[in-house]
């Protein structure tokens, strides 16, 4: 079966944001790559920009990564102002859809508090520190 993964477009801070979400969700990176890995005669990398990451993955549940990179100065900026993706996690037990829900909300915006919803489900939505929007949800049935 096909999964699909989120992949999120950082400007520097890819790998600041991942240890965030690794302290909220646990886990330990899949992998990181940095565009000094990748840097050669053929692809050249400013010295500023080598330490950036070019992908940085975090397995979380079973099946799932969350996958993100810095991108380079010379690509241009990614406007952290407009909705860049949502992530939707679905949680196992109310509890865990609150730990997930209060920790990716920690410094950030809650666009709606965690609560039973109308279509039958504990759900909540909110935008962390580094601008991610985030959906939360339990679903008993």
């Amino acid at each position: 079966m096909s999964t699909i993964n989120p992949w999120i477009n950082f400007n520097g801070n890819a790998e600041e944001a991942f240890t965030f979400y690794k302290s909220v969700f646990g886990g330990e990176f899949k992998k990181i790559i940095r565009f000094r890995d990748l840097a050669s005669d053929n692809f050249p990398i400013p010295e500023n920009e080598l330490n950036k990451v070019m992908k940085i993955a975090l397995p979380i549940g079973k099946h799932n990564l969350l996958i993100a990179n810095d991108v380079p100065s010379f690509i241009g900026r990614v406007s952290e102002n407009e909705n860049r993706s949502k992530i939707f996690v679905s949680a196992e037990s109310r509890e865990e859809a609150d730990k997930i829900f209060n920790g990716l909300s920690a410094n950030g915006a809650i666009e709606g508090p965690i609560d039973d919803s109308p279509w039958g489900t504990y759900a909540g939505m909110l935008r962390d520190k580094y601008g991610i929007e985030w959906i939360v949800e339990f679903d008993p049935s």
